[in-house]
């Protein structure tokens, strides 16, 4: 018994070191090139960032929002949360974006997938206004989010009517993706910083039900921070994935920002068997992004930051997580199997 066990521990220590051995590739599914103010390191520090970080493609989005410094605060808040001053949409997020990657070559331009967000997912004009930017640049836009809907306390400071994942603009917004073949990246939070209970699913799941033919990429699987700051970890959430990547395959989870932890790893940085059991089943759903804001030095840490968790799968189901799967939810032109529009 003593020499099979030796036999155990020694293919266990085997396929720890292949796992820690392992060079992963990335695709950032989730960066704002500007933060609230719409500002931005700039195209070359992101790329000396992508350089250093094995980072291989980028989805590149705005801030649909703006913060205002208010005429009352004495001091430049440094985010959105910063002071009460209150949050508008700003359109111009955009032009910010498509300025920064038109001026890149050809082989590098290659590496960055932009998505429109600079628009209000309350007003029904919304719709007409990415098609206005579509037809403005033919071949560039690849997506469209992060849309901000359900969103902490940003939903409270953003002037206007509380946005929802489910309204009749977004509605518009999903037929001209799917037109398009426009994958969709939502915030869209699945409750409240004090319900216990998924109060908010029916607002993604009814465009999933109602728009099968929309990818549509679930920022952090529904959760944020202030919901985490509020009740640490959502034990429905787990449950409710389940059964939604089951019925709809049509969603795809991001699992940037508040998802690693307290979900895909425990306290003692260990990968979480029930997480890597759903993701190793739906293993084409699920992406890893920074959601970095303007800033790219923080890059290379939160991507990195998964590796504990991608060498505990497969090494194929690693592989596609922290870097293929991100490109097949994209248009069939960007992939390469079809032309431009």
């Amino acid at each position: 018994m003593s020499a099979i066990r030796s036999c155990l521990v020694l293919a266990a220590l085997l396929l720890a070191g292949a796992a820690a051995a392992r060079d992963y590739r990335y695709s950032d599914a989730h960066l704002h090139y500007v933060d609230f103010f719409q500002e931005s390191a700039g195209m070359d520090e992101l790329l000396a960032s992508m350089a250093r970080n094995r980072v291989d493609h980028v989805m590149l989005a705005g801030i649909p929002v703006a913060k205002k410094w208010h005429e009352d605060e004495p001091k430049r808040p440094r985010y959105y949360a910063g002071d009460d001053a209150a949050a508008y949409w700003y359109s111009a997020t955009d032009v910010l974006v498509a300025a920064a990657v038109k001026r890149l070559p050809a082989e590098q331009r290659r590496r960055f997938h932009p998505f429109l967000s600079g628009f209000n997912p309350n007003d029904k004009n919304s719709d007409a206004h990415i098609r206005r930017m579509l037809e403005l640049e033919p071949g560039l836009w690849q997506g469209i989010g992060e849309v901000f809907t359900r969103h902490d306390d940003l939903t409270s400071l953003t002037e206007g009517d509380t946005p929802r994942a489910n309204n009749e603009a977004m509605a518009r917004i999903y037929h001209l993706a799917a037109e398009h073949d426009l994958p969709v990246l939502l915030h869209s939070n699945i409750t409240s910083k004090r319900e216990r209970n998924p109060l908010y699913l029916h607002e993604i799941e009814e465009p999933l039900r109602n728009h099968p033919h929309v990818r549509f990429i679930w920022a952090h699987a529904g959760t944020s921070m202030e919901i985490h700051r509020h009740q640490k970890r959502l034990d429905f959430l787990l449950p409710v994935l389940t059964r939604l990547l089951d019925d709809y395959p049509n969603l795809y989870i991001d699992l940037s920002w508040t998802v690693l932890r307290p979900y895909l790893l425990d306290e003692e940085g260990k990968p979480d068997p029930d997480w890597l059991a759903l993701v190793r089943r739906h293993s084409g759903r699920f992406m890893i992004g920074s959601d970095v804001v303007g800033s790219f030095d923080g890059l290379g840490e939160q991507l990195g930051a998964f590796d504990a968790f991608l060498d505990a799968l497969p090494e194929g189901v690693a592989r596609k997580v922290a870097r293929d799967n991100f490109l097949a939810v994209l248009p069939r032109w960007a992939r390469g199997n079809a032309p431009a529009p």
